[in-house]
């Protein structure tokens, strides 16, 4: 009989979990005021600046320290200042600051939460100023897409539901791995929304857009036959996003 309650017992704590994770999911609802998407966020401004502060120390010596060139980091400054200032990124409360890496063997950019923003000097010495001006303008549609806040939130709400179910029944395992491919799945729909705030934000700044595509060709002869370079373990293939690039250029030289 108490083995038989204890079963109960667990049941209903681990189903009170589960309820309390999509409760919560649920309150935390909130629709971004720059893109219109709405989305689960858990956290605010100030805590992604914070969040993005905090790491950058780590972020910049995982990837060898700063580029040592300053002229080369006043360009990259001047781009990504230039492209804050023409667009809505201006409006936003987070604190944009541009980081050349000292990395000449990583192909890869990157945001992190509040504005700190990457590109390695392995990608940086492949690119005209239009196709810099297409990187940034990608990585700060990152930031205004709240997209790390977003895969925050998204993981302690399968790590809730993982408890709950490791408490009620032992399947925490299955549900954390249906979690993992779902945080996967929606980390491409990112690069794809950014893809096209990119393309935006090049355009207000004066640059061509078509840039974007010669970035994605870049980026596909980077990757070579055989090897798959850091950005395609999160980024969907270069191929796969030169259509979309286009329709976003079509879209906005519509003025839709």
């Amino acid at each position: 009989m108490r083995r038989g309650g204890n079963w109960k017992i667990r049941i209903l704590i681990g189903l009170a979990i589960v309820a309390f994770a999509y409760i919560q999911r649920c309150s935390n609802k909130e629709e971004n005021p720059y893109t219109g998407r709405v989305q689960n966020i858990n956290m605010d401004a100030d805590q992604e600046i914070a969040i993005g502060l905090q790491s950058l120390p780590q972020i910049t010596e995982q990837h060898g320290g700063l580029y040592p060139d300053q002229s080369l980091q006043n360009l990259v400054d001047a781009v990504g200042n230039k492209l804050v200032k023409n667009s809505v990124a201006k409006d936003t409360p987070y604190k944009y600051e541009f980081h050349l890496l000292a990395d000449e063997n990583t192909i890869n950019a990157f945001a992190l939460p509040g504005g700190q923003i990457f590109i390695t000097y392995a990608l940086f010495s492949k690119l005209n100023e239009a196709q810099l001006a297409g990187v940034l303008g990608h990585e700060i549609g990152h930031v205004i897409g709240r997209h790390s806040a977003e895969r925050i939130a998204d993981s302690n709400f399968w790590q809730t539901l993982s408890t709950g179910a490791s408490v009620g029944a032992d399947m925490g395992g299955v549900v954390n791995g249906i979690g993992q491919k779902t945080l996967l799945t929606n980390g491409r729909g990112d690069e794809l929304e950014s893809d096209e705030l990119g393309v935006l934000f090049m355009m207000q700044s004066g640059y061509n857009p078509e840039e974007m595509i010669e970035v994605m060709k870049i980026l596909k002869a980077a990757a070579g036959p055989n090897r798959q370079p850091e950005f395609q373990s999160t980024h969907p293939d270069p191929e796969n996003r030169i259509q979309k690039i286009k329709d976003a250029i079509a879209k906005y030289r519509k003025g839709n």
